[in-house]
């Protein structure tokens, strides 16, 4: 995993800890989805060109399941956009870099 994306546990998961980091961009993963293990070197480019404006994260499911269980991801990967602590939007599925671009861009 790349040093610009995050690797958080689900005691990372406060509004406090959030808030902290402004817009972050939470991917929701497990090491045996398979779609899951295609998107993650889109979001090492997404968080390389977003860099400064957003942070990227993981939490891996199987390590972490209260938190996947607390945020109700029922499938993976879900990506939630938190705004200041602040569940703002969340994405199901694999997208293209733009798409994902999009998607933070798009939610302040």
């Amino acid at each position: 995993m790349s040093e610009q994306i995050l690797n958080l546990k689900g005691a990372d998961l406060t509004e406090t800890k959030l808030a902290s980091l402004g817009k972050v961009l939470v991917d929701f993963w497990a090491p045996w989805c398979g779609p899951c293990r295609m998107v993650a070197p889109i979001l090492e480019k997404v968080a390389a060109e977003m860099e400064g404006k957003a942070t990227i994260a993981k939490v891996n499911i199987d390590e972490n399941p209260d938190a996947a269980a607390a945020y109700g991801v029922s499938s993976i990967p879900t990506m939630i956009l938190f705004v200041d602590g602040k569940e703002a939007a969340r994405m199901i599925g694999a997208n293209p870099k733009s798409a994902i671009i999009d998607f933070i861009n798009g939610q302040n």
